[in-house]
């Protein structure tokens, strides 16, 4: 054989073996990942106290749904699941309509100050959001928006990640076709719903998935704002029942297993397109 074709031969194999290896161990992640949220599932289909037997058990010895019908009964977990659905909703739907208008205005509408404007905007985003809770606080209790769904959603209403991530993607929108629509005596609200808006879908449904998780899954700023444990979301009403039911492991499992489907779900649904925003706007920006 010639040397070059031992040489090619041999760089195969290596590569080969290579390829192996990351592809092993990228398995090995995705198990380390899947494994503690398959035994949550696991767990919550158990009797009381089997999750906690040594060894542990992997499946239920009898699996039983009365874990799923203590919280939806006796511990009332529908109320808080719907007081999460309906802030969570509203938070996605106007998170998407404001922060769409506002990057559109960002990227094609001239205005003064624009560009000092949106560097303020693009410099604040390595302030924690943390920071910012206290004032906000503040202002909302001015307000008297403090215990009220309304004050819960106010944070997402105006992000400025998701005023970023739109104006990096619809600076992509051509100038000449906006100009069209405008000769043709189309007004600026109807070039963005008609000519802006479905080209910069894919970067909307990208916001409206993260706008959706980071929603379902706050904890703490329900926790600051609302002051009824009636209008508790999920997450929150979820970390009351840890200290009430400390020992109940089963039942804490079903309660996680509740807040995470949901949230698993819609970014199943919408991968496709968010993996599509993500890319694009990176590309694009």
């Amino acid at each position: 054989m010639p040397a070059a074709s031992r040489t090619r031969s041999h760089h195969g194999r290596k590569r080969l073996a290579g390829n192996a290896a990351l592809y092993a161990l990228l398995v090995v992640g995705a198990l380390a990942t899947l494994v503690p949220l398959g035994w949550m599932v696991a767990a919550s289909f158990m009797v009381p106290g089997e999750a906690n037997s040594l060894p542990p058990r992997l499946l239920p010895a009898h699996p039983t749904l009365q874990n799923y019908a203590t919280m939806f009964t006796r511990l009332s977990l529908l109320k808080h699941f719907l007081n999460s659905a309906i802030v969570t909703t509203l938070a996605t739907v106007l998170s998407v309509l404001v922060n769409s208008l506002a990057g559109y205005a960002f990227a094609k509408l001239p205005f003064p100050g624009r560009e000092k404007m949106f560097k303020g905007l693009a410099a604040a985003l390595v302030v924690p959001a943390q920071v910012g809770m206290l004032p906000l606080f503040l202002l909302l209790r001015q307000m008297g928006l403090v215990n009220t769904y309304a004050g819960v959603i106010v944070p997402y209403l105006a992000s400025i990640f998701g005023i970023f991530m739109i104006r990096q993607y619809a600076l992509s929108v051509p100038d000449d076709l906006l100009d069209a629509a405008r000769v043709e005596g189309a007004g600026e609200w109807t070039v963005f719903r008609l000519v802006a808006l479905p080209v910069i879908k894919p970067i909307c449904v990208t916001l409206a998935a993260f706008t959706f998780l980071s929603a379902w899954n706050d904890f703490m700023w329900p926790l600051i704002i609302l002051a009824d444990s009636g209008m508790y979301t999920l997450p929150v009403a979820l970390a009351n029942l840890v200290g009430e039911h400390v020992q109940d492991t089963e039942l804490m499992m079903a309660g996680s297993v509740v807040t995470t489907l949901p949230a698993l779900g819609v970014f199943l649904i919408f991968q496709r397109a968010y993996v599509q925003g993500i890319m694009s706007g990176g590309v694009k920006g």
